[in-house]
């Protein structure tokens, strides 16, 4: 896989951007101005990949709205600054209004002083040339995850929704707080609280601003935890005039010592008090608070604003909701993706159908390196290692990180009714045996790191902007670690055993093959030679193991017009004809054809109808 570079020192979460000879050509006060398609197909693309976009502007704020809507793109926006002040001072403020970093931010101007402006009131923030937009639009479409909902748009929002009616009250805040009817709805115990497990992980470890333990968990260790008997578990959900904010709230206590193990909450819902509440609620137990916290916590307030709402009450507003929802249809198919980032370009074809797709790719570490979870040996180590072992070599090769041992496809919840799994990783990256443990570690593809010039492959890993990955490490990788090359075909077939294994019975495992095209140039050496082994050992499995089924690339991916830069990834509508393949299969697998999804068939063409040099960028990033 060829990776892009990526520019950016952090993840870029929100977009602030400018107007005038920035997001469009030309000064709007002083006439007509003229729209940059690439920047609005830019806003579209990342933002259906839940990246915020705001603006910042001196204009007059009514014309530059009703220009946004021209465009199509005002409801994509959310915050808009748009006055004649100094913006340094703006985006600061604008930024705490978002509960958001300034390192996860990216300020877009063409006037160099207010970059440096901007800069000088927020130090860490991110700012760039419009001019270098060709440069870095690749990578900003890489960030995110697929969000074609809009859910985390829609949480933005609500915030502003909020925020503007609390400055109606002119500081009173108790007053707006009264006015906001806040409502909570907790839920405890372990069949209360398992449909959310996924969410509790999440905020447990990635949450900071409102994490009163610090506590981080491992999945397995967590769904241990959730059936103790002396733990209460609980998770609390907010609502107020606004919206509904969802589960935001989490907490453990230990009713043997009467100590909170778990109290975490998500920034969303900041400054309504909800964690007092929630705290006096559970009748002040201990805890121990570790770090800064954005809300300290007493022993005394009761918090008299926030109402106590049943589940039962909350259950019949969610019904309603369901049922003006479209396509909320408890009958689709749960497919879960395993495999390498290109395999998410089945996506938006995929659900053309009835069906429910979770995504389980690779992903960028924050050593800026691309982690392929999907590994058939990493996945035997996700569940074989103990965590502490993990913890270690995790920590010490900045190829993997700790999340790397925790793929959605082993998360408890509620399930999949097919679990798709491309192995091409299992064809393309070599074996490293850790002399010391035996353990074995996939990484790279088609090259024995240790029997490379460690200056010269530390040099390429630079120009990749690989972290960690420098000579003196190379160098002592190559001391503690031994080449075992690739994976073998048996080996292969053991751990396609092992994988079926794993699932429920129930369950198809739906393999996908590798193409077996030559791409004349490549460096990878004998590439089509070993995808026609592990092909043949794919099939042979799946032609004796029950509830495997096959789609068959070969037959759609024939000749090298029919992929890019190498024999894995492939031309965009060739991922639509695999697509319907796969779904043709589920439907076989079922006994009956799988629904159409209206709204899903217009997403699809609304992405087949991007111009062409925005979908090769989309195409390239998302391989």
């Amino acid at each position: 896989m060829t990776e892009v570079q990526n520019p950016f020192p952090a993840p870029v979460k929100l977009i602030i951007w400018d107007l005038d000879d920035t997001f469009w050509r030309g000064t709007l006060s002083e006439g007509e101005v003229e729209a940059l398609a690439d920047n609005v197909e830019l806003v579209r693309a990342t933002a259906a990949r839940g990246i915020i976009h705001t603006v910042v502007s001196k204009n007059d704020l009514a014309p530059a709205e009703a220009k946004l809507a021209e465009l199509g793109v005002r409801d994509l926006f959310v915050f808009l600054r748009v006055s004649w002040q100094p913006k340094g001072p703006i985006i600061k403020q604008l930024l705490e209004d978002m509960q958001l970093r300034a390192p996860n931010a990216l300020f877009l101007d063409d006037n160099p002083i207010n970059r440096a402006e901007a800069l000088h009131y927020n130090p860490q923030l991110q700012v760039a040339d419009p001019a270098d937009l060709p440069r870095l639009a690749p990578q900003l479409l890489a960030f995110g995850k697929p969000d074609p909902s809009y859910a985390r748009l829609e949480q933005y929002r609500l915030l502003e929704r909020q925020q503007q009616a609390r400055a109606d009250y002119q500081g009173d805040n108790l007053a707006f707080l009264r006015d906001a009817q806040v409502r909570v709805e907790l839920r405890e115990g372990k069949e209360a609280v398992w449909p959310d497990f996924n969410r509790i992980e999440e905020l447990i470890n990635r949450s900071n601003q409102l994490n009163y333990t610090k506590k981080r968990v491992v999945l397995q260790e967590l769904e241990a935890r959730l059936g103790a008997t002396r733990l209460r578990w609980g998770t609390v959900r907010v609502r107020d005039r606004f919206g509904d904010y969802g589960m935001v709230g989490v907490y453990a206590l230990n009713t043997f010592t009467n100590e909170l193990e778990q109290f975490t909450f998500s920034c969303r819902i900041l400054h309504l008090g909800v964690e007092q509440w929630t705290y006096a609620h559970l009748g002040f137990p201990r805890l121990d608070v570790q770090g800064d916290v954005a809300t300290p916590l007493n022993q005394t307030d009761q918090p008299d604003w926030i109402t106590l709402e049943s589940t039962a009450e909350a259950g019949q507003d969610l019904a309603a909701a369901t049922a003006l929802t479209p396509g909320a249809d408890k009958g689709r198919l749960r497919i879960l993706l395993k495999g390498g980032c290109d395999l998410g370009q089945l996506t938006p074809y995929l659900q053309t159908y009835q069906v429910d797709v979770t995504e389980d790719f690779n992903y960028v570490n924050d050593h800026q390196v691309p982690v392929h979870t999907e590994h058939t040996e990493l996945l035997r180590l996700s569940q074989s290692l103990p965590p502490a072992e993990q913890h270690r070599l995790a920590d010490a090769l900045p190829f993997l990180d700790r999340e790397a041992f925790q793929p959605r496809l082993w998360q408890p919840g509620p399930g999949y009714d097919a679990v798709v799994y491309s192995p091409l990783m299992d064809y393309t990256q070599d074996l490293y045996r850790e002399k010391a443990t035996g353990i074995l570690v996939p990484f790279g593809g088609y090259q024995d790191l240790t029997q490379v010039d460690p200056a010269a492959q530390a040099q390429r890993y630079a120009q990749r902007k690989f972290r960690g990955m420098d000579e003196a490490w190379l160098r002592r990788f190559r001391e503690e670690f031994s080449y075992a090359g690739p994976l073998t075909p048996e080996r292969f077939q053991e751990n396609l055993q092992w994988l079926r294994e794993q699932l429920p019975a129930a369950v198809p495992l739906v393999l996908l093959t590798g193409a077996e095209v030559e791409v004349p140039g490549s460096p990878e050496p004998g590439a089509v030679l070993r995808h026609q082994q592990m092909n043949a050992a794919l099939l042979d499995f799946a032609a004796r193991t029950p509830n495997v089924l096959v789609v068959d690339v070969r037959e759609v991916v024939r000749t090298r017009a029919d992929v890019t830069n190498n024999l894995r990834h492939y031309q965009r509508p060739l991922y639509k004809a695999l697509a319907d393949k796969l779904a043709a299969e589920l439907a076989q697998w079922q006994g009956r054809q799988l629904s159409r999804s209206t709204v899903g068939q217009l997403r699809a063409a609304l992405l087949d109808a991007l111009p062409r040099p925005v979908r090769k960028v989309w195409d390239r990033l998302t391989q």
